[in-house]
């Protein structure tokens, strides 16, 4: 399995690339009225109009003062494409699906499991699932 690997304040997550279907450094941002807080907004790339989600209030995991979110991951979900605002895009890494650890937090759903390297630990998410909600 592929992922990719990004950083949300000091916490690693990743997304199978599966899912992925670009990456991008942050761009113009048109900002939705009346929109829900998750929708920070579109963005035009080549083109398409994609809707940008704010991933750290799906998490519920607070911005840091003073970091800025450099990078945009696309994702794509069934029939259309999203955005989602990271601070960092790590690495793309290939991992054996036997790491993954899974987690039995019925509140979190949409984690699917825990990539417990070395040096480090990362969320693996099931973006379906997070959207879904």
């Amino acid at each position: 399995m592929q992922v990719v690997i990004f950083r949300l304040g000091d916490e690693q997550f990743a997304v199978e690339t599966a899912k992925v279907q670009g990456i991008n450094d942050i761009m113009e941002i048109t900002r939705v009225p009346k929109s829900p807080d998750y929708i920070k907004g579109l963005i035009n790339l080549r083109g398409n109009v994609i809707s940008l989600l704010d991933i750290n209030l799906l998490l519920n995991i607070e911005k840091k003062e003073n970091v800025e979110q450099n990078n945009i991951i696309i994702l794509k979900m069934e029939d259309e494409h999203v955005g989602i605002t990271v601070d960092e895009v790590d690495e793309v890494l290939e991992i054996e699906e036997e790491i993954v650890e899974k987690v039995d937090d019925q509140r979190k759903l949409y984690i699917k499991g825990v990539i417990n390297f070395k040096d480090r630990v990362v969320t693996l998410i099931d973006i379906d699932k997070l959207f879904a909600n």
